[in-house]
């Protein structure tokens, strides 16, 4: 399950990084936006048809990526696996330490 949503939420992210790109810059905060740009009257969509449908798809996948992120944090904090590799997942006391007996030196 957890690996069928993780594989969903990539796909999502993939996609809502592709229509974000597609989108026209407004601004030019940058200095490359604006000006330009086809949208000529024999194309299948006007400017503005195709500007609503791509803001009403990013809206629609940046709502299902988020879904997705709760689910998955939900999911991975219900799992029994150990919350780290470095910590210990059982959880008895260590033995305590034995002390070290003199031993005799060695002679030549």
């Amino acid at each position: 399950m957890e690996t069928i949503l993780l594989v969903i939420h990539i796909l999502l992210a993939i996609a809502l990084i592709a229509t974000v790109l597609l989108q026209r810059s407004e601004g030019g905060a940058l200095g490359i936006g604006g000006g330009g740009g086809g949208g000529g009257g024999g194309g299948l969509m006007s400017g503005r048809e195709a500007a609503t449908l791509l803001t009403r798809t990013t809206t629609i996948l940046a709502a299902a990526f988020m879904v997705t992120s709760i689910v998955l944090a939900i999911l991975s904090g219900r799992s029994s696996q150990p919350s780290s590799v470095i910590e210990p997942t059982t959880s008895e006391e260590p033995a305590p330490a034995q002390p070290r007996t003199p031993t005799a030196p060695l002679s030549r």
